[in-house]
């Protein structure tokens, strides 16, 4: 029986043999065998350790398992018992309920307008929507999933609760009920609070109304994920205003997939970064995460100005009928530039359609707007095709610029995400690819950073955002959820023409102690569970 630590150790379930640890506290690598047991890291030493099985991981590394961020696998973790996009690179832990719009807390009248609202993010899905508060999604999850998930209570879908699709401000009344939905979500396990402020209903909210439901996550101990309000010409000021929020509320803030897009924003990350930097001078708790590539995907709806949305989606097919408030809607589109659109106009050779619910337009799938078109003004044929196509249609958003991605990225409270959107025909390649292109394209290729310093940002360093005391780290005594990589051949497979391709250099995932990827094939394991909350913070 081995010795460690002058005590003896029982033989492991598992043991992981030969590898280069990189434990996710950017320190250097360092070579030990890794013993599990129990789903739990239960040794690490020098010592040859017994166990049922061993893994030979000669000439790979011992990682954590990777924390997405910013995940949209909701429905997709309970009808997908592969879930190879997540699992296959890596990734062990997602945060869902992102940006302000999801399936809990919700009634019997907002659900099914939940469930439309977001269709183009996940889908209509074979899935039985028998939870209503978010303490029964995360039992729901807890039956058995592929990766574990914790979960943000979304901004958008409980005012929507409180007060509709209504563009205005809450009464007295409605804003308690707001915050008593945030608090039963808080209690219930949820992390934080999120917020889509270019997404209806949520982008109605004033700041006074986000810091008093951010005055009650701080009260738990959690934190504000917001998708700020602008992108694109007004993306400094949305990040100024999230950052006093967090002043304001005395919670901790973390910006969603903090890019800076568009042309009016090329070589301007060192502005971002300097906000940020003054913030965290101060004391505010500020993070942030982004994923490593340059396009965005969301639902093509969200181009509209906020005005056209109040109401829902059957209020904007009205007014899609009102020849002169369809005629407002194609200016501001055109010239003006919507808030939606992040307050530029649009450029329709760079939104391509992506997913569509009607299978009779799947034949767009794949296009430019401005070439779909065929001739027809190409805001026109963007409101036609919305309308008929239930306002579920996905798109992809051409836009980006790799100087800003890059200098974001390498920043010391920078975590990875995908902010993979799984359904439909053409989906975003982050979906699949984001956590091994960072390890192989911007860490191998490019040296932005050490292998360590990126599992650091891939691992220790948002579970420390999430709040989590026992997973994060290859420490003893942490969960077992452990990834094992090439650092020579590591690489992202999906690509913008075959986006649901598994990373490469990736043959061993560990969720829960439970081997999930073997040899780079997927297990039958569902050793995921849902990531709560506690008053002690694990």
């Amino acid at each position: 029986m081995p010795i460690e630590g002058g005590r003896r150790v029982a033989a492991m379930d598992i043991v992981i043999r030969g590898a280069d640890v990189a434990d996710g506290t950017g320190s250097p690598r360092y070579a030990a065998e890794i013993g599990v047991k129990d789903g739990r890291i239960a040794a690490i030493g020098p010592e040859r350790l017994d166990g049922d099985k061993v893994i030979d991981a000669g000439g790979l590394v011992l990682a954590p398992g990777f924390i997405d961020m910013h995940a949209h696998s909701e429905l997709a973790l309970l009808t997908d018992r592969d879930h190879l996009a997540k699992l296959g690179q890596g990734c062990t832990l997602e945060v869902l309920g992102q940006d302000g719009l999801s399936y809990a807390p919700v009634d019997e009248t907002t659900a099914p307008q939940m469930w439309e609202a977001i269709a183009a993010w996940n889908g209509r899905l074979d899935v039985d929507y028998d939870w209503r508060t978010v303490a029964e999604y995360l039992d729901r999850l807890d039956r058995g999933i592929p990766t574990n998930a914790a979960y943000l209570v979304p901004h958008g879908t409980v005012r929507m609760l409180a007060m509709g699709w209504e563009d205005r401000e809450p009464t007295a009344a409605e804003l308690e009920v707001m915050k008593a939905h945030v608090a039963q979500g808080m209690e219930a396990g949820a992390l934080g609070l999120s917020a889509g402020l270019s997404y209806a209903p949520g982008m109605y909210a004033k700041t006074t109304e986000l810091v008093e439901l951010c005055k009650v996550v701080a009260g738990y101990g959690g934190y504000f994920s917001p998708h700020q309000r602008s992108y694109g010409a007004g993306a400094m000021e949305g990040y100024a205003e999230m950052i006093e929020i967090g002043r304001h509320s005395g919670c901790a803030v973390h910006l969603a997939h903090a890019t800076l897009n568009y042309r009016v924003n090329e070589g301007r990350a060192a502005e971002l970064l300097k906000l940020i930097d003054e913030g965290l001078d101060e004391g505010l708790p500020i993070s942030l995460d982004t994923y490593p590539y340059l396009p965005g995907m969301t639902m093509l709806a969200a181009l509209l100005p906020s005005w056209s949305l109040a109401g829902g989606y059957g209020a904007l097919a009205e007014r899609l009928r009102d020849d002169a408030l369809r005629a407002r809607i194609v200016r501001e589109l055109d010239v003006e530039g919507t808030d939606g659109a992040n307050g530029v106009p649009v450029d329709w050779t760079k939104i391509e359609i992506a997913g569509v619910a009607d299978p009779q337009l799947r034949g767009l799938v794949g296009r430019r707007v401005s070439e779909a078109a065929a001739g027809e003004p190409p805001a026109e044929f963007f409101l036609d095709l919305i309308a008929r196509d239930d306002f579920a249609t996905a798109c992809l958003m051409h836009e980006g610029n790799e100087e800003n991605v890059r200098a974001i990225m390498r920043h010391g409270v920078h975590t990875g995400s995908t902010d993979g959107v799984l359904s439909g025909e053409k989906i975003h390649p982050r979906a699949w690819g984001s956590f091994a292109r960072y390890l192989g394209h911007y860490t191998r290729d490019l040296g932005l950073m050490s292998v360590e310093e990126c599992v650091a940002h891939l691992t220790g360093r948002p579970a420390a955002v999430l709040g989590l005391t026992d997973r994060g780290l290859v420490k003893p005594g942490y969960a077992a959820d452990l990834v094992l990589f090439d650092p020579r051949t590591v690489d992202a497979r999906a690509t913008f023409a075959e986006p649901r391709r598994q990373a490469a250099g990736i043959p061993y995932v560990l969720v829960n102690g439970r081997i999930a990827i073997e040899d780079g094939k997927r297990t039958t394991a569902l050793a995921g569970r849902a990531v709560r909350r506690t008053p002690a913070g694990g």
